[in-house]
């Protein structure tokens, strides 16, 4: 079947690209979360949306699609009480990165049929990988399961249903002219070589997601840390650095119109909470930004 075909393309990416281990553990080494690299920077755009979950307390977490294991390396970091269990499709570059001391637990793990019992961690973080899952609402569902607290899905978001002229004028041209929406919207329909639909995501679709399963509340913030490309590997984060400055300059640009909601964030960070939070844990995410979304009761059940 299709998706089987995706994911088995999935699992073999990695040692196409990366053959030895001596390949896997020079990729490790560089991508070292101590660099004060840029794409390390870059990297904490993300990371920073979580921050507030990590706290003082003793938690379990797992990271879906984690194939370094960076992901658990910075949660571990943090915190050193939190635990934290990187998880795959391909066990290989995880397995050289135990034991080279950057993740401490890990698993091989299909989002689609995860292999824990109901509510075995208090928070699951996917980042970067739910646009990949050839089947995402079977992984949303399956991470919900095995979460006691909340998810975190850190994704491209689509921006059409946060502009709303965009969605206007795509609606005008459905009836008026289809051809025509393909080169407005190019990236309408976008595949990677892997073999998935990109799939991009919306705030929406996760209130229903949690309205639909009677949850309390979710929580979104919108980022922009999609800066990266290959010409930075390495390159330092600092001020005298060109390309830090030119990046740093783009960034600030987008926060400003996203602040004053022109475009949406190109990264949604969302929060699926399957319990309540305490106060402390809301005026912490307000405090990042964060909207918070209380689901109303479904007074029928």
């Amino acid at each position: 079947m299709y998706h089987h075909d995706s994911y088995k393309k999935h699992e073999n990416w990695y040692n196409a690209h990366f053959p030895t281990i001596e390949d896997k553990v020079a990729y490790l080494k560089k991508n070292d979360h101590k660099a004060q690299t840029i794409n390390n920077w870059l990297q904490n755009i993300f990371y920073n949306c979580i921050t507030p979950l990590l706290g003082k307390a003793d938690q379990k977490w797992l990271t879906v699609g984690d194939a370094y294991g960076f992901d658990a390396q910075y949660i571990q970091q943090f915190n050193p009480n939190q635990y934290a269990e990187a998880s795959d499709l391909n066990s290989d570059f995880l397995e050289i990165a135990s034991q080279n001391g950057i993740i401490n637990h890990y698993s091989v793990q299909n989002a689609e049929n995860l292999t824990f019992q109901d509510n075995t961690f208090d928070y699951i973080l996917c980042k970067e990988t739910y646009h990949h899952f050839p089947r995402p609402y079977a992984a949303l569902y399956e991470m919900i399961r095995v979460a006691k607290k909340g998810i975190v899905i850190i994704e491209p978001q689509d921006p059409i249903t946060k502009m709303p002229v965009l969605l206007g004028l795509l609606n005008l041209l459905a009836k008026t002219s289809p051809s025509s929406i393909k080169k407005l919207w190019r990236n309408q329909f976008s595949y990677e070589p892997v073999g998935n639909f990109v799939y991009k995501v919306s705030e929406r679709e996760f209130e229903k997601f949690a309205a639909g399963l009677g949850l309390p509340m979710v929580a979104f913030k919108q980022v922009n840390p999609n800066f990266y490309k290959k010409a930075l590997d390495g390159l330092p984060a600092v001020k005298t650095e060109k390309h830090f400055r030119d990046i740093n300059r783009k960034k600030k640009v987008l926060d400003t119109l996203v602040k004053m909601t022109v475009i949406p964030g190109q990264v949604l960070s969302a929060i699926v909470f399957k319990e309540q939070p305490d106060p402390q844990l809301l005026a912490e995410l307000k405090a990042l930004n964060y909207r918070i979304v209380s689901i109303p009761k479904n007074p029928y059940v």
